[in-house]
């Protein structure tokens, strides 16, 4: 048997990190999910915010689907590369919401669940246990 160098984790440290992950990635999947269906449903106040953006009301539609699709990808065992994209994706909704509302004159109190909700996906994905990660690529010696 080889020594690998690596330290056993700490049981506390792990079950810390197992919550986190959990509690980060639920408030993601969740705001994915029903943010997607009412951008599907293109309820009134969305759309009005929306319009107000400059984006085009079919956007609701186009983005309501992927993000329904990342939050069932993120919650789904597995499937690490999809869980990648699915990160990427959330990053790029989150801080586009918040560079649309900056530039569109928005109050500084609509930042107050928007950079919340990009930490928590920022936290999800740096707290996801091995199994919900894109294997390391192997390093050509």
């Amino acid at each position: 048997m080889t020594d690998t160098g690596a330290r056993p984790v700490p049981e506390a440290r792990t079950r810390a990190a197992a919550l986190g992950y959990w509690a980060a990635t639920l408030f993601v999947t969740s705001e994915l999910a029903v943010g997607g269906g009412w951008d599907i449903a293109r309820l009134p106040m969305v759309a009005r915010v929306t319009e107000h953006l400059g984006y085009p009301g079919y956007f609701l539609v186009l983005l309501g689907i992927w993000k329904i699709l990342g939050a069932a990808v993120l919650l789904a065992p597995r499937l690490p590369l999809l869980k990648e994209w699915a990160y990427a994706g959330t990053v790029f909704v989150d801080s586009g919401a918040v560079v649309s509302h900056l530039v569109k004159g928005y109050q500084l109190a609509e930042l107050g669940y928007l950079l919340p909700l990009l930490a928590a996906t920022g936290a999800s994905w740096a707290l996801r246990p091995p199994a919900r990660r894109s294997p390391r690529p192997r390093q050509i010696s």
